[in-house]
């Protein structure tokens, strides 16, 4: 398999899981909107700029769900 392909299924692995993360976090935090839900992801991730929703890769943003989805978690809001 060439480089590409393996970026290929490498991205394509990343959406999933975030799509899946994406989710998750939704059922955690259901009083937030998409918009909302993005821009928190992007923030979290340390894109306070403008364009930092646009910049933001996948990769990123997985990682800044997963915080996310500890932050809010139930054992979590119970122990705040």
């Amino acid at each position: 398999m060439s480089n590409r392909g393996r970026e290929d299924v490498t991205q394509e692995q990343t959406r999933t899981e975030l799509l899946t993360a994406l989710a998750e976090l939704s059922k955690l935090c259901p009083e937030w909107r998409l918009g909302q839900m993005i821009a928190n992801i992007a923030t979290t991730a340390g894109r306070m700029d403008p364009g930092g929703v646009w910049e933001l890769e996948d990769e990123e943003a997985l990682s800044s769900v997963h915080q996310l989805i500890e932050q809010y978690a139930p054992s979590q809001r119970a122990s705040a």
